[in-house]
């Protein structure tokens, strides 16, 4: 089945809601940003009909499926869509455009909605956001926050963001602090397609007049890559550079990574994977550090052999405006000081 009503990506903005029909493994993999998942038939149901259409028949196969789209699409408009007007206008779509969003879409228009068929479906939205991800990022001018670590650059994002400033958080949108310790507690990254899509979402809503402000990133977060276009576009962009104080940057720090101070041996696990890169010297030394709790020493500790180091190498290679990089020395990083940073880089930028 082929809805007459299909539209492009390019038409989202025309739509009160988007909705994405597929199976929720399907949805959780990735969906258009903003989509809810009206599944018309779920994971179990998906499954027993591919089984029923490979052996029994593809006859016995759509009669059964056709069963459960009709029961499932009538679930959904009675807890779903029961409260909406007439002028609602949903967007509704399935893997490739095909029979699942076609029964969902033909169902709403009768009833007297506005809806439409996504033409091609997921594939289609997936090939227009790699192609937008290879273009998009050059239309931008870019502010590159650039700082050791714990110096509060994401907390800068942050307050840039509040300010009304244009912020791209890869970090955010990772889940991830893009570090060894970087997992944040009780959160799984998304999928390198659902990290795509929300790079893609955020990109395609910023304005080209005004400067865009993301922090120094490697080509990785955690376990997603950073679009090759857009990396190259933050690597030869003019840099913001915190230098704050040691003492200031330890605080923040234990503070930040708080939730691996409550289990030691979670911390040690993440403290293993630097084996390759230290003695077994220092490694000893920062396990007792651990055993022993010394949290600010241990800290200290790590930030002067591993990663101010690391850091100090990968920016210098990666950010070749880093030597002439606008330089912020707050004296702290509490959220005052972060504010009237975010405020300063603000109205230089406007001046």
């Amino acid at each position: 089945m082929k809805f007459p009503n299909v539209v492009t990506v390019a038409q989202l903005a025309e739509f009160d809601e988007v909705i994405d029909v597929r199976s929720p493994a399907e949805f959780a993999e990735d969906h258009l940003p903003g989509a809810i998942n009206c599944p018309v038939l779920d994971d179990a149901e998906r499954a027993a009909i591919g089984t029923l259409y490979q052996q029994v028949s593809p006859f016995d196969a759509k009669k059964r499926g056709a069963a459960l789209v009709a029961k499932n699409i009538a679930r959904h408009i009675e807890e779903q869509f029961a409260a909406h007007g007439k002028g609602w206008r949903p967007l509704v779509y399935c893997w490739r455009g095909g029979k699942r969003s076609g029964a969902m879409a033909h169902i709403l228009t009768e009833i007297g909605w506005h809806a439409a068929q996504l033409e091609g479906g997921y594939r289609a939205y997936r090939r227009e956001v790699l192609a937008q991800l290879a273009e998009l990022p050059h239309k931008f001018r870019y502010r590159v926050v650039c700082g050791a670590t714990g110096s509060a650059k994401s907390r800068l994002l942050q307050a840039l963001a509040a300010a009304g400033a244009q912020v791209l958080d890869l970090e955010a949108l990772a889940s991830h602090r893009g570090s060894v310790l970087g997992n944040l507690p009780e959160q799984a990254q998304p999928a390198q397609k659902m990290f795509d899509s929300l790079v893609w979402d955020a990109l395609r809503r910023f304005d080209p007049d005004r400067a865009v402000y993301v922090e120094a990133e490697s080509k990785k977060i955690g376990q997603l890559q950073v679009s090759e276009a857009l990396l190259a576009r933050m690597r030869d962009s003019p840099c913001v550079l915190i230098q704050a104080p040691l003492a200031e940057r330890v605080a923040f720090l234990v503070g930040e990574y708080g939730h691996f101070l409550g289990d030691p041996r979670d911390l040690k696990a993440k403290l293993d994977c630097l084996a390759g890169l230290h003695s077994k010297d220092t490694l000893a030394r920062w396990m007792r550090q651990v055993e022993e709790k010394r949290w600010d020493e241990l800290v200290a500790d790590l930030l002067a052999n591993h990663y101010d180091p690391a850091y100090r190498r990968a920016t210098l290679r990666n950010f070749e405006h880093l030597a002439q990089a606008r330089v912020l020395r707050p004296a702290k990083l509490d959220a005052p000081s972060l504010a009237r940073m975010a405020a300063q880089l603000i109205a230089e930028a406007q001046a």
